[in-house]
């Protein structure tokens, strides 16, 4: 018998769009002044959408400014791409509001993707790893991520979670419950 999540991979899209901004007050500091900046976090994204099969269909650099933040979020969803990535703004300085100016938008919060980064990165760097405060959830059959913008830690998540986003985005538009019979339900709810 397949189960309900191969099933779901099997009639989901293969490849989806993915926005990816990254938020950095420094990094856009520079971009602004007209100096050079590097954005690993951002190029690692990228990469990581790529190998895993993904289309990148654009990118950005954005300060840690709820307003700004919530601007990417609304020209996201008024747009045809299915994820957008955040990286950077998820630790626990004052600055840092990724969080705060994404999670309100959200109908549904995959809380999963939070707890395997920390766990994955727990097992990678040690107790640091739990600081991260990344998150992801769905809106109008849409997925967000917010991740840390380290390198590393954007390698780790997207390496363990990007291989899912078609599957996500199935879920989320309500084309989950393929066969056109009944689905049961399991005893984990689903």
């Amino acid at each position: 018998m397949v189960k309900p999540h191969e099933d779901h991979r099997a009639h989901a899209r293969g490849k989806v769009s993915v926005r990816v901004v990254t938020v950095s007050s420094s990094r856009f500091s520079k971009k602004e002044a007209g100096e050079e900046y590097t954005d690993e976090g951002g190029d690692t994204a990228i990469a990581e959408v790529r190998k895993a099969g993904h289309r990148v269909s654009g990118r950005s650099l954005i300060s840690d400014d709820a307003t700004m933040i919530r601007r990417a979020v609304d020209d996201f969803l008024s747009g045809k791409d299915d994820v957008l990535l955040f990286t950077g703004g998820t630790g626990v300085s004052p600055r840092d509001v990724t969080i705060e100016s994404v999670r309100p938008y959200f109908e549904k919060e995959l809380d999963g993707f939070g707890e395997l980064l920390r766990r994955l990165s727990y097992d990678e760097i040690g107790a640091p790893g739990v600081l991260s405060r990344a998150a992801a959830g769905v809106v109008g059959g849409k997925l967000i991520a917010c991740m840390p913008g380290s390198p590393g830690a954007v390698k780790t998540c997207l390496g363990a979670f990007a291989g899912e986003f078609s599957h996500v985005v199935f879920i989320a538009r309500g084309q989950g419950r393929t066969g056109g019979g009944r689905r049961r339900r399991s005893v984990h709810g689903d």
